[in-house]
């Protein structure tokens, strides 16, 4: 069995019950969960049962002692893990939108035990120790120097132990603020440019690969509206400007409200220049039409760990398998409230069968 190993920040989700916002709630209640781009993959690749393995740095103290028995529960090695001293554990606050009102994301993540914890901290011969695959994404490195070196060192390590290195781009315009000197943008290519030479497997949007890489596809995703038929090419200028990548997956979603999302993907293979998308129906691609959507936050990690379990698989590994597989795992994870897509193997599977009518399971 493929272990996997993910490495990245671990945050608290405040977040009003419902679709209420925040002024509603505050004083009042709010809803605690795990969250961060990072863990949402460890997550959900061991709800699928996988062997996955986080690394992160958490405060010492009671916050932190929870973090790690949750993490546990849910059936991830926590392991490698770093206690530290200094730093705090981030915090993030979630609206969840609605209709034509969209969800809202408050950071609050200065001064976090990540974004202070240097690479030499992490022991990476024994987290690579026994493993097969390293996740990072483009969040980590946007909290600070710090941070970014610590990916770069892990995915250098990762790739010179001879994993297959994944990394999610998500661009996040309201970090990568530590470089006054460089514009957001700027600073995310200038550090992503340095950690994508030793990725194997990229996972991206359109949005992400205009604002981090300067590449522009000619669609309106915003307005509800994708050409699909754009997407190759887009994964090609990708390998062009990277051409260690295998393999280029772009989520495909059509954002037709809040509430309302249209949602599939591509995986680019770079040495057949095959694109495959999913779902498909009668041959052709068909996104899952996502209606009265339950929380969006989460479901680009919940696509990219059903790739990485399905690629590294023997029942999924062919490109069209894995992907189907992915964007049926991200589908559900829509229905789910909180970061993580609690969906079992057995779930993905009955929606890749065809089970899409939400029947009660008795």
């Amino acid at each position: 069995m493929t272990r996997f190993v993910s490495f990245g920040e671990t945050m608290l989700r405040l977040s009003p019950s419902g679709q209420l916002r925040l002024p509603q709630a505050i004083p009042g209640r709010l809803e605690v969960t795990l969250a961060g781009a990072e863990l949402n993959v460890a997550g959900s690749l061991a709800m699928l049962g996988a062997e996955a393995r986080y690394v992160t740095a958490l405060p010492r103290g009671p916050l932190g002692d929870t973090v790690v028995s949750a993490l546990r529960a849910l059936g991830i090695d926590t392991g490698p893990i770093s206690r530290v001293e200094q730093g705090r554990l981030g915090l993030v606050f979630v609206e969840n939108g609605a209709n034509q009102r969209p969800s809202r994301v408050v950071y609050d993540r200065q001064g976090s035990a990540m974004s202070l914890t240097p690479a030499a901290t992490y022991d990476w011969k024994t987290i690579f120790s026994g493993a097969d695959w390293l996740h990072v994404t483009g969040i980590t490195p946007a909290l600070s120097e710090c941070a970014a070196r610590a990916t770069l060192e892990a995915v250098r390590g990762g790739q010179a132990a001879g994993l297959t290195v994944s990394c999610d781009l998500n661009f996040r315009s309201k970090l990568w603020r530590w470089d006054t000197e460089q514009s957001p943008r700027a600073l995310a290519r200038h550090v992503m440019c340095e950690i994508l030479p030793h990725v194997d497997l990229l996972v991206t949007n359109e949005e992400d690969c205009g604002n981090v890489l300067d590449i522009y596809p000619e669609m309106d995703a915003e307005g509800g509206s994708l050409d699909v038929t754009t997407y190759p090419d887009l994964a090609r200028q990708v390998v062009e400007q990277f051409p260690n990548l295998r393999m280029v997956a772009t989520t495909l979603r059509e954002s037709l409200s809040a509430s309302h999302n249209n949602w599939g993907a591509m995986l680019y293979e770079a040495a057949t220049d095959r694109a495959c998308f999913a779902p498909q129906q009668e041959g052709n691609y068909r996104p899952y039409e996502i209606h009265n959507l339950v929380d969006r936050v989460g479901g680009g990690d919940a696509f990219a760990a059903g790739l990485m379990f399905g690629l590294s698989s023997v029942k999924y590994a062919r490109p069209e398998a894995a992907v189907a597989f992915a964007v049926a795992a991200s589908c559900l994870a829509h229905s789910i409230s909180g970061d993580i897509n609690y969906s079992s193997l057995e779930e993905v599977e009955a929606l890749l069968s065809g089970e899409i009518a939400g029947r009660v399971v008795r």
